[in-house]
């Protein structure tokens, strides 16, 4: 049941809106969490930020290098591209040779990617994604629709499983580089991986928004005065559960991966969004915190 302190003066949702008061803990960095946090806002939720996970450049840049001018020479019949932020490295490499997305990437490679907010990235700039799961985003789902063989370039995180990497082999060869780095929030300026705002928010920043310490949103949780966190991704998971018991604060993960992180940490996984967006975040957080 929810703690009566994690609304705001009331305990029923305020002017019939599902989240009306709660205050709903987001573990993205703020230019990543613009349109959730309008989302939220819009359900009458009070969304504050604890960023837990930040991105830094590859260490080999060199090896990112090789893999990516290949790419340009069109010597891969697929990209395959799980994140959003592995778009925004291609487009940074894409930048370093004075060339467009659509430049870098030749029309004669197919281009596969997991989930909508990786998939508006590419499309933004200029290409065509010819395969995304319909269900599950994740590697998982990926591979449950995948028939195709062929040289596959896989640019992906230092700490990504091997899962998507091993499941492709079996069908083609695969080229897999790290394409950046998952280090506690913050990264070192010098290696900080430049991003744009994501999940369709084109925007500013929201015009305010609580961005809390790791000691103050514990003490929070502790309190009963937050009443869901939102883990975006595995990684999150493993932060969230390192701040300490989450209590009666429900826990919404992004997705099923980042639903099995957490329930391997020993978090109990309140909800899992039906689609990794902000409108099936705060869906999910709804359901939570409002059950039928």
């Amino acid at each position: 049941m929810m703690q009566p302190s994690s609304r705001s003066g009331s305990q029923e949702p305020a002017g019939g809106m599902p989240l009306g008061g709660v205050r709903v803990l987001i573990t993205r960095s703020p230019e990543r969490s613009g349109a959730l946090v309008e989302a939220l806002k819009a359900a009458g939720a009070q969304p504050v930020l604890l960023p837990l996970i930040d991105f830094e450049r590859a260490p080999d840049q060199h090896a990112l290098d090789v893999a990516c001018d290949a790419l340009a020479a069109g010597a891969f019949d697929w990209l395959v591209v799980s994140s959003a932020t592995t778009v925004h490295v291609l487009m940074e490499k894409a930048a370093e040779r004075g060339l467009r997305l659509d430049q870098l990437v030749p029309s004669g490679t197919r281009i596969a990617a997991v989930g909508p907010a990786t998939r508006r990235l590419l499309e933004a700039g200029g290409l065509t994604v010819e395969l995304t799961p319909p269900g599950e985003q994740s590697a998982a789902g990926l591979l449950a629709v995948w028939s195709c063989g062929g040289r596959i370039l896989l640019p992906q995180a230092d700490i990504a499983a091997g899962t998507l990497a091993a499941g492709l082999e079996a069908a083609g060869t695969v080229t897999a580089v790290t394409a950046y780095r998952t280090v506690d929030y913050p990264a070192a300026a010098e290696r900080r991986l430049a991003v744009q705002a994501e999940d369709g928010d084109a925007g500013p920043q929201p015009p305010s928004y609580s961005l809390l310490t790791p000691e103050t949103a514990a003490a929070d949780i502790a309190a009963g005065r937050i009443a869901a966190v939102i883990a975006a991704s595995p990684s999150a998971a493993r932060r969230i559960a390192a701040l300490g018991p989450i209590a009666g604060c429900r826990l919404i993960a992004i997705g099923r991966s980042t639903a099995d992180e957490a329930a391997g940490l020993g978090l109990e996984v309140a909800e899992v969004a039906a689609e990794p967006t902000p409108d099936g975040l705060v869906a999910a957080v709804a359901k939570a915190l409002n059950p039928p």
